[in-house]
C-alpha cells in the first residue's frame, strides 16, 4: 500500500492508503474525494479528473501520452505539473505524494 495525500484548493488534506497499480482517479473516487469528478470513468476523454502533481514526484511518473496531453487542453487552469488522474498509476515510488486538486473541474 502507498500513501497518497489529496489537498483541496482550500488547503484541506486527506491521506489515503492505495494499492499499487490503482490510478489516482480510482483512489480519489473510492475515498470520496469530491474534487475528482471522473465523468468518463477513466477513459481519458473528459479532463474532469485533472489534478496537480507535487513537483518532487512529477518526474517519477510515466510521461503523459498524446491523448492525455490533448485532453489537458480542456482542463481548467492547467499548469506544468498537471495530469489527468485516470492516467497515473500508483507505485511505491509515489509514497507520500501530494496530489493537489483544482478549485473546479468545469
Amino acid at each position: 500500500m502507498t500513501q497518497i495525500i489529496f489537498e483541496t484548493a482550500e488547503g484541506e488534506t486527506v491521506k489515503v492508503e492505495v494499492a499499487n497499480g490503482t490510478t489516482i482517479m480510482q483512489a480519489a473516487v473510492d475515498n470520496g474525494i469530491e474534487a475528482i469528478v471522473a465523468e468518463c470513468g477513466g477513459a481519458c476523454s473528459c479532463a474532469t479528473c485533472h489534478c496537480y502533481i507535487e513537483e518532487s514526484f512529477f518526474n517519477n511518473l510515466s510521461p503523459a501520452g498524446e491523448v492525455e496531453k490533448s485532453m489537458l487542453e480542456y482542463a481548467m487552469e492547467p499548469k506544468a505539473n498537471s495530469r489527468l488522474s485516470c492516467q497515473v498509476l500508483i507505485t511505491s515510488d509515489l509514497d507520500g505524494m501530494v496530489v493537489k486538486l483544482p478549485a473546479t473541474q468545469f
